[in-house]
C-alpha cells in the first residue's frame, strides 16, 4: 500500500472501522477457538483443519494491518460541502447509456468502499475516472474490453 492518504465518505470511513473493530474483537476469538480445536486433535503435521485455522489467521492478520494503515492515511470526503456542478468524490451521478437507452445510478467512492453490487464505483475505474469533473449533460465515453461505451451525465447529487 502507498503513502498516499486514503480518501473516504463518511459512510466509507465507518465501514472500515466496523470491519476493523469486528476483526480484532469477534473474529480473532473464533480463530483462537478453532485452533485451541485444532491442536487437541494432536499432530499437526498431518491436521488439516490447524493449517486451515493458521491460513485463516494469517489473511485475518494481514487485513487487520491494511485496514489499520488505511485508517491512519483516511481523509473524509465532506460531502455537504460537495459542488453538485461537477462529478466528485462522494457525488451520485444518474447516467444514461446511449446505445441501450439505459438508466443506472452510481456513487462515486473511494477503492476500498467500492462495490458494483452496491452501486458504488471507484474513482479509479475506468467510468469513475472519466466522470470526475464532468457537468450534467456530458457525454462520458469508456472504454470497455469489446467497445467503448457512451454515457450522457443526466443528474449529480448526494444520498
Amino acid at each position: 500500500m502507498s503513502n498516499e492518504e486514503v480518501l473516504l465518505t463518511k459512510e466509507g470511513l465507518a465501514k472500515l472501522e466496523d470491519e476493523l473493530k469486528e476483526l480484532k474483537t469477534v473474529k480473532r476469538k473464533e480463530l483462537a477457538e478453532r485452533l485451541k480445536l485444532a491442536i487437541s486433535y494432536g499432530d499437526l503435521k498431518e491436521n488439516s483443519e490447524y493449517h486451515s485455522a493458521k491460513d485463516d489467521q494469517a489473511f485475518m492478520e494481514t487485513r487487520i494491518l491494511i485496514l489499520e494503515k488505511m485508517l491512519t492515511k483516511a481523509r473524509v470526503v465532506d460531502e455537504s460541502n460537495l459542488d453538485l456542478r461537477t462529478v466528485s468524490i462522494g457525488s451520485t451521478v444518474i447516467l444514461n447509456d446511449i446505445e441501450f437507452s439505459e438508466k443506472m445510478e452510481y456513487k462515486i467512492v473511494s477503492p476500498a468502499e467500492a462495490d458494483v453490487l452496491d452501486n458504488k464505483i471507484s474513482y479509479e475505474s475506468p467510468l469513475g475516472k472519466e466522470l470526475l469533473g464532468k457537468e450534467v449533460g456530458s457525454i462520458i465515453h469508456v472504454n470497455a474490453p469489446m467497445a467503448v461505451i457512451k454515457y450522457e451525465l443526466l443528474e449529480i447529487k448526494l444520498t
